[in-house]
């Protein structure tokens, strides 16, 4: 109820109004074929009535200012479906405006700490220019930060009151203008020109009355627009061909224009016609409430129509912080000399697993730290390179990283490795862990075994998206049998290991070769080229700026796991559109049986038979469909304002639950609501 109040804001409704009637000029109506055409039909019936006011009308004038009132009301109410939906789009700009104000900026005259500022408005910030921003200020622009760290509050972009930690280089090095630093400082160089910001672009996206139609838009327009050219061609030979009848038999009445006129306007889809536009506004609208910016309409329909999801492991299937869960000893070798390799190699070790590796030594083996900085110790740090870290004191030389790495350190030493540790490797590779091995000079210890977990229920997840027919893959830099093992766990379609940018690239090309849409998330400048050329891009809002420029969405919330939320948000916007068509259609349907008996009974009196609505007179039964026609429109602004409810359901399951509710709803609804205006216009002797 709440949320249909929102949807309703007194000051919305006054706004679109108005706008509504702005809307009556013929180069907005030209934008909407069939709704054209019952503007055209309005000016006739219009130009009708005030022919009858002089007393040479065809029909009592009556009734035909009845008709063109309610032919009116359909053109005014499908406006207003547009306008209220433009109108939040609005809103939510003006709220984003808000944030848009200057700020006074110390700009660097050198880009290095502790040198010169000065400061300067926002608005004349550029690229390149090097700015500080200390605790409490407001980040003027975008940029990246190139030195400091600090914890960031982005709720006024993001909605999440939770404060994000910004720093230099890494995954977290993006800053947005009009944020605020909430401690430390950051020295951040501006990657935007005024006009070109992240909320200059928000502020764009959701302005709905920018927004192009898409592809399957245009489709259903031209589907529309066809269905009204043969509806018209009908209605343009009844005239014809009841004067003739009457000619012919000496008896019964002409068809006037103006019940033509009404008969035409209720069967073409008119229902559809009126909301086709206020469903694609929502659509984007709907994906803004998700949290992310789409930057063209064409990627909200794409992502409605995608087929195939390539899932980045890290942090979208799997948890992404590996934690060592096991210690597995060589031959020969004790648990404690094991556990205190490790525990001695991770001490300068300052990744997630590394630090890992030490709490479950000294936590589940009681081990307990040592202070080997007086035994001149001598720390190997980790680097992509040699893939290891380790530790060199009272003439221990100790290591731990991949086997291969490890391999190949120990065999220059002059040692080798058991059979027994690369069976231990491969099974724990085949249980979707990682192995690490540790080595102590040329003899190996043992291996520690780290495990990526996997999400909850995401699973379930991915077997709704295959009941919806689209096939998903996972993309991981895990050897193959490491992938292997959380594919099947997860429950993924495919994968691919050992994942480069050019494989990545290579991959989405196969797959679109094959006539399928792609969608992808990434947030680094490796994933820019395939997220260039997949037809959904996401790029992650912390992530570089390269992959924010290739990518045609950005997800604010920087969550992998939005890109299934994004196609559902997608699905929903076709499951509107296709629900609401077949409501139309149906809808055209019954009207057709409601308002065709009514109108050749005064050319035809025995068809009186065929009027199976027992509806009162020719007049009233005409007026009915006409009211009922405006009305529905109206009724079904919030449903296509929300959209339908979301289901994971196949093609064939989707177009079976639109017939059986939407098919028999549009056929009966008619009947009902037509039949209950008839008895109230009969009541209030209207007709």
């Amino acid at each position: 109820m709440n949320e249909m109040l929102a949807m309703f804001d007194r000051k919305l409704v006054l706004e679109a109004v108005v706008e509504s009637f702005k809307r009556l000029s013929p180069r907005h109506q030209l934008r909407n074929p069939v709704m054209f055409v019952v503007w055209l039909g309005s000016l006739l019936t219009t130009g009708l009535y005030l022919q009858a006011l002089r007393g040479s009308g065809e029909a009592p004038a009556g009734f035909i200012f009845a008709v063109t009132l309610w032919l009116w009301f359909t053109v005014l109410f499908a406006n207003f479906a547009e306008a209220i939906a433009e109108g939040r789009g609005k809103a939510q700009a003006a709220a984003l405006r808000g944030l848009r104000k200057t700020v006074w900026a110390k700009k660097l005259v050198e880009p290095k700490l502790g040198s010169l500022s000065r400061p300067v408005p926002s608005e004349e910030l550029r690229c390149g220019d090097i700015v500080m921003v200390s605790a409490g200020e407001t980040i003027p622009g975008d940029g990246v930060v190139i030195e400091g760290i600090a914890s960031v509050d982005e709720s006024a972009i993001t909605g999440e009151s939770a404060p994000v930690i910004r720093e230099a280089g890494g995954d977290f090095s993006s800053a947005t203008g009009g944020t605020r630093v909430l401690s430390d400082w950051l020295m951040i160089r501006i990657e935007a020109n005024p006009g070109e910001t992240f909320l200059d672009r928000m502020i764009c996206m959701v302005e709905g009355a920018q927004r192009k139609k898409t592809p399957n838009e245009i489709a259903l327009t031209i589907l529309l627009v066809f269905f009204t050219l043969i509806f018209l061609l009908a209605v343009a030979t009844l005239l014809p061909f009841s004067m003739f009848s009457v000619v012919v038999s000496g008896a019964g009445q002409v068809v006037t224009v103006t019940a033509l006129t009404a008969l035409l306007v209720c069967l073409i889809p008119t229902t559809i016609g009126g909301l086709l536009s206020a469903i694609g506004v929502a659509g984007m609208g709907r994906m803004m409430a998700r949290k992310v910016i789409a930057t063209s309409g064409r990627a909200v329909e794409a992502a409605g129509d995608v087929d195939v999801l390539l899932l980045d492991k890290t942090g979208t299937i799997t948890l992404g912080n590996r934690q060592a869960s096991t210690l597995i000893a060589a031959l020969g070798v004790s648990d404690k000399l094991l556990a205190e390799a490790a525990l001695m190699s991770s001490l300068a070790d300052e990744t997630p697993e590394g630090r890992s590796i030490v709490v479950l030594a000294k936590e589940k083996l009681q081990l307990r730290g040592r202070d080997i900085s007086a035994e001149g110790a001598t720390f190997v740090h980790f680097s992509a390179h040699t893939r290891m870290s380790g530790i060199d004191f009272n003439g221990r030389s100790i290591r731990k990283g991949a086997a291969e790495a490890v391999r190949t350190y120990i065999e220059s030493l002059g040692g080798c490795m058991p059979r027994e540790v690369t069976m231990a490797v491969e099974d724990v590779s085949r249980r979707g862990s990682t192995p690490l091995v540790v080595a102590e000079g040329a003899r190996i210890l043992g291996i520690v075994e780290l495990k990526d977990i996997v999400k909850g229920g995401i699973k379930e997840r991915f077997s709704e998206l295959r009941q919806m027919g689209i096939r998903t893959v996972m993309i991981t830099g895990d050897n193959r049998l490491t992938a292997a093992a959380i594919a099947a766990e997860a429950g993924v379609d495919d994968f691919l290991a050992e994942a480069t940018p050019e494989a990545k690239l290579k991959l989405i090309r196969e797959y679109q070769q094959q006539g399928r849409l792609v969608a992808m998330t990434g947030d680094g400048t490796n994933d820019a080229p395939a997220l260039a050329q997949a037809d959904v891009a996401v790029a992650m809002n912390s992530g570089t700026q390269a992959a924010k420029e290739a990518g045609n969405m950005v997800d604010l919330d920087s969550n992998p796991t939005k890109l299934i939320e994004i196609v559902e948000t997608g699905k929903q916007m076709l499951m509107t559109r296709g629900s609401l068509t077949t409501f139309s259609i149906a809808n055209d349907v019954a009207k057709y049986f409601a308002i065709i008996p009514a109108m050749f009974v005064a050319t035809y009196p025995q068809l009186g038979a065929l009027n199976v609505m027992r509806l009162a007179t020719p007049n009233s039964a005409i007026l009915s469909a006409v009211i009922f026609n405006a009305l529905i429109i109206i009724a079904l602004i919030p449903l296509a304002l929300k959209g339908v409810a979301y289901r994971p359901l196949g093609a064939a399951a989707l177009l079976r639950r639109n017939l059986l509710v939407y098919g028999c709803g549009g056929l009966i609804l008619p009947f009902i609501g037509i039949k209950a205006i008839d008895l109230i216009l009969v009541g209030l002797k209207l007709a």
